[in-house]
């Protein structure tokens, strides 16, 4: 079955391999072992560039880099958002007081990826591109792309969860939904050293 998988590149990091030894991994290989009756035709990745902060420097150019490796695969599509930063008012956790204390912080929030995802899997579902959908992702506002393709398209589209518990939404209206286990993260990754055509790719250390 002909097949785009599209991955929600943040909620994936955040709920599958943040804090584990497995952010250095291979998609294709991913897909193969979760998905091994299904050719794939196209994987497409959507993320937004991140950038440095005091406490981390090297967060941007860790994430450079594993883009870089991502590449060298060769069906696989990068598509970017965007980050806004903005200063709010937020309550101070801790305070004793009978009156409130707030602070101004710095708001980071990712912009684009949920409307990308959705634009393109109903796009390509329209186009005829696919026989069969994937996401990788647990955000419930992506229900709507799925229930149009479904419902209107009358294709499958199923769902391979990053995180422990899958949303209600996702199991409400994916045609499957199929966790993610650090088992097969451990069997995904990319080799230590990659080449492409500037030359290699080196897994970053603290990885």
């Amino acid at each position: 079955m002909n097949t785009i998988v599209y991955i929600d590149g943040f909620n994936f990091y955040y709920g599958a391999v943040r804090k584990t030894p497995y952010k250095w991994l291979d998609f294709s290989r991913l897909c193969q072992f979760l998905l091994p009756k299904n050719k794939i035709s196209q994987i497409k990745y959507f993320t937004a560039l991140v950038t440095p902060r005091l406490n981390n420097p090297e967060k941007a150019m860790r994430q450079q880099v594993y883009l870089r490796a991502l590449r060298t695969i060769p069906n696989l599509e990068i598509i970017r958002g965007h980050f806004l930063d903005h200063e709010v008012m937020m309550p101070l956790a801790g305070n004793s007081g009978s009156q409130q204390q707030y602070v101004r912080v710095i708001k980071t929030e990712e912009k684009g990826s949920d409307v990308n995802i959705a634009a393109h899997m109903i796009n390509d579902g329209y186009k005829g591109l696919y026989q069969a959908a994937i996401l990788i992702s647990n955000d419930s506002d992506l229900v709507e792309p799925i229930r149009i393709v479904r419902t209107e398209l009358k294709l499958p589209v199923g769902v391979l969860n990053p995180h422990q518990k899958p949303s209600q939404q996702l199991l409400k209206f994916a045609s499957f939904v199929k966790p993610i286990r650090q088992g097969v993260l451990s069997a995904s990754q990319f080799p230590p050293v990659l080449q492409d055509a500037q030359g290699i790719i080196t897994k970053p250390a603290s990885w």
